[in-house]
């Protein structure tokens, strides 16, 4: 198999553009490759981070449990705390939106569950946000709105399980 090729330190915020621009089109696996390649040369670098993590969540709904891991590797490298919390609450969310689109049994417990946990992570990072930056309650509001609009998504105790019959 042919070796990884690295690319050079002055090629990373041309790469960057490249990553993102390929999420817009929808190749999230040529931008998470390039996130790679950028991390490789400059392992802290914030942007390629956060890239990488909306990479592999851009792959959710066609994925399966390994992207969530890899995932959560991913945000847990950022040092930034906000970004950190708010990140977190992205892949829960996220998450959420790939179980009903597979729509397994249960999809709306299991869903409500990982918008709960968004919320959770939302919340913390609304109280750590910079000043201007409404990011978290953007979410926070989208997935109240996604509970709104699907009513089945409630918790587990919540859920009417049906009875033995009596007939």
């Amino acid at each position: 198999m042919p070796d990884i090729k690295p690319i050079t330190r002055n090629g990373v915020p041309a790469a960057l553009q490249k990553a993102h621009r390929y999420r817009l089109l929808n190749d999230s696996l040529a931008a998470e490759s390039i996130c790679l390649d950028v991390l490789a040369v400059d392992p802290g670098n914030a942007d390629a981070l956060v890239t990488w993590v909306l990479a592999i969540t851009d792959q959710f709904p066609e994925g399966n449990a390994e992207d969530l891991k890899r995932a959560g590797e991913a945000v847990a490298r950022l040092t930034d705390t906000y970004r950190h919390a708010y990140y977190q609450g992205i892949i829960a969310e996220r998450w959420a939106k790939a179980i009903l689109h597979h729509s397994p049994p249960r999809a709306e417990e299991m869903a409500f569950d990982w918008v709960e946990t968004a919320l959770g992570w939302y919340e913390k990072a609304e109280a750590m946000r910079p000043a201007g930056n409404d990011e978290a309650i953007l979410r926070w509001n989208t997935c109240v709105r996604m509970l709104e609009r699907h009513p089945a998504m409630r918790p587990r105790d919540e859920v009417e399980t049906p009875g033995p019959s009596l007939e």
